[in-house]
């Protein structure tokens, strides 16, 4: 450890004075994975192991200075159990500092070695490959290297994942891509929701001979989207009838339930291990089998193991993990709960189980200039504040570029999502992903200058923002984002920036929606502002209904008003900052009263949808819905910018310009360059 302190000249005269000496203070605690626990933590002697440094941590924080710094080494750090982090850790105001001296790798999984990888060779085990497969799979004896936990074959955040080279393998499935449709659904509770029919027990008829091999596979499971395009679920095969061609699923059995050609794919099938990239787990025999995706070159195997945080602060305050790779655990990164001004900052959070990071509680606490992906759930999670007294959390995400999310749980995986009360996400790239891109709910969060592009891909009646069926949701700003670049299969596809089920209170402002599939979907709410927006090129522009009055009703009259009455709405501050709600119960709370759309272009893009009740009982003005040429700076690279004798501003004298030059990632201390540059 290496401690220095400020020496003050005054006058031609040495005086050191005490406690401007304890202020200064900074202590360096070093790790390697050269060192031992037995060293004094020194850069020429440092730990090993990061407990040890914890350890020295906590020694250095008793004594009166400044704060800590722990410097960890070029290396892969193995992770067996979540390194905690707690009050005993951190002091507030005196900050610590863990961070990497280049490429350093907190690991939550086990390198397998070369050696350990042998050719497929028995015959008992060859017949149960496929044909294709013969001599091209290896076998690892998991068992003799000491794992123990095989975890769940398909659960996300439990199950065991195979990476090579850093890059996710494929669980062994049919088809090898995409879906199959179920035939049809055998008659054990028939059901009906809205207008489609379904049945409430999972019997599936299948086309084709396919599941007949699959009947002596001992874990077989099943993947779809099993009545609505946005509810995805895992389900394990209890039996296969190859003569009735059906299938019978575990229970319990899916909450919606099962219906008519809706999307399956088969997974967790040793027999179908036919391509490259795809593996398999014999949890028996404890044997790992995989199709390398490369032959000849070397690789680095790693099969994750951990399935709690890597990291987990719990009531700290003033801790940074800073320039780290956190990788290959069965469930999330870091969790950081009840602390005080904690961040990840300039990190690299990949080929994880569950989510990147996810903050509860506490305040100032963020997530800044870190890229995430290859997530099997969430990018970052943010709730925090307090929402009966209104009072901000000030937990942040910005500049961090996630991508690749939602690999496991499809769906409600978003890049961000944002909770509570006085939170914020900011100049995030987001792309690539099944379902929503963020998630918010809560009041007074702001989510603006964020890029999102290629999300929704898989999934439908889906949003790039979303929220929904809450009327004490408000206060949220949704500002100068550019979303572009989106659409979704089945019913509904997918919209921009989607207000579901009377969402309300609202604030959409100056954002960008381009080649959308629709722009702005807005179920029935209240008191929402949707102004100076820009949608080019989207197929609708903004529809909004009244589905409060129709088949909404019993949402209105139950879920709604249970939840308005769970918050202090009668008392300030509620009752001053959001005195629409003291009549919404005697005031048709179903109709879609107090919007307010003003001001929004509408370029080459279907007209807008509104319910008569939107525009008797709210403003709607000054909207442009043209065709002709608009002044835009550079269409074909996306840049909406408007140049000085753009028509735009005589047409429409009030339409504020959108600062796109500043939307998406930026270069600083913590990103000192954009991607691929």
């Amino acid at each position: 450890m290496r401690r220095a302190c400020a020496a003050v000249v005054v006058g031609g005269l040495l005086s050191v004075l005490a406690g401007m000496c304890a202020a200064a203070e900074a202590t360096s605690i070093h790790v390697s994975g050269s060192g031992s626990d037995a060293n004094d933590g020194s850069l020429a002697k440092p730990f090993a192991t990061l407990e040890r440094a914890r350890q020295a941590v906590r020694d250095a924080l008793k004594s009166a200075g400044g704060g800590v710094e722990v410097v960890i080494a070029p290396g892969t750090y193995r992770l067996q159990r979540t390194l905690e982090l707690t009050a005993e850790d951190s002091r507030p105001g005196r900050p610590v500092v863990w961070r990497a001296a280049g490429e350093v790798r907190l690991s939550g999984g086990l390198d397998i070695p070369a050696s350990a990888c042998k050719t497929v060779s028995e015959p008992a085990e060859l017949a149960r490959l496929d044909a294709s497969a013969r001599g091209q799979v290896l076998r690892v004896d998991l068992k003799a290297l000491g794992v123990k936990d095989f975890g769940s074959s398909v659960a996300p955040g439990r199950r065991p994942e195979l990476f090579i080279n850093d890059q996710p393998q494929t669980l062994a499935r049919w088809p090898n891509e995409g879906f199959v449709k179920i035939k049809d659904v055998v008659k054990n509770q028939p059901y009906t929701s809205h207008g489609i029919k379904g049945d409430r027990v999972g019997v599936l008829v299948y086309e084709g001979d396919r599941p007949a091999r699959w009947k002596d596979e001992p874990d077989a499971c099943l993947h779809g989207y099993w009545f609505w395009d946005w509810s995805d679920e895992y389900k394990k095969i209890d039996a296969i009838d190859p003569a009735a061609k059906r299938i019978t699923l575990g229970k319990p059995d899916h909450g919606y339930g099962y219906r008519k050609d809706q999307r399956y794919y088969a997974l967790n099938l040793l027999c179908e291990l036919d391509a490259p990239g795809e593996w398999y787990i014999d949890r028996k025999a404890g044997v790992l089998y995989f199709w390398p995706p490369t032959a000849g070159a070397s690789a680095r195997v790693v099969l994750s193991l951990m399935d709690q945080p890597l990291v987990r602060l719990d009531r700290a305050a003033d801790v940074t993990l800073r320039g780290l790779t956190l990788e290959a655990c069965r469930g999330a990164a870091v969790s950081i709960s009840n602390c005080i001004a904690c961040r990840v900052s300039a990190c690299t959070l990949r080929n994880l189980g569950g989510s990147g990071v996810s903050i509860r509680g506490g305040s100032a606490c963020g997530v800044s200039g870190c890229d995430i992906f290859n997530v099997g759930a969430s990018g970052v999670s943010l709730s925090g504040g307090d929402r009966n007294t209104l009072t901000a959390g000030g937990h942040f995400a910005t500049n961090n570029h996630i991508h690749h999310f939602g690999r496991l749980k499809r769906t409600y995986s978003g890049a961000i999502h944002v909770h509570g009360v006085g939170n914020r996400a900011a100049n995030n790239l987001i792309h690539d992903a099944p379902h929503l891109a963020v998630a918010f709910g809560g009041n007074e969060n702001v989510m603006e200058l964020n890029e999102i592009h290629h999300v929704c891909q898989e999934t439908g009646d889906v949003g790039v923002f979303y929220t929904g069926r809450d009327w004490t949701v408000r206060g949220n700003v949704l500002r100068h984002n550019f979303i572009h670049d989106v659409s979704g299969p089945g019913l509904w596809g997918a919209q921009g920036i989607y207000l579901d089920d009377a969402a309300s209170g609202s604030i959409v402002i100056g954002n960008v929606l381009y080649k959308v599939a629709r722009a702005f979907l807005l179920g029935g709410g209240r008191d929402n502002v949707i102004q100076n927006n820009l949608v080019v090129e989207c197929g609708e522009s903004i529809r909004f209904d009244n589905r409060g009055l129709g088949w909404m009703k019993d949402t209105i009259t139950g879920t709604m008003p249970q939840r308005l009455k769970a918050m202090p709405y009668r008392q300030p501050p509620w009752s001053t900052k959001y005195p629409q709600l003291l009549t919404v119960l005697d005031d048709q709370p179903g109709s879609p009263k107090g919007n307010i759309l003003v001001r929004n272009v509408i370029y080459r893009s279907k007209k807008m949808s509104l319910a008569p009740e939107v525009t008797k009982f709210g403003t709607v003005k000054d909207n442009l819905e043209t065709a002709d040429d608009l002044g835009f700076r550079d269409p074909a690279k996306m840049d909406f910018r408007l140049k000085d004798d753009s028509p735009l501003r005589t047409r429409l004298p009030g339409f504020e310009p959108i600062p796109m030059e500043r939307i998406g990632l930026r270069v600083d201390a913590e990103r000192p360059r954009l991607p691929g540059r």
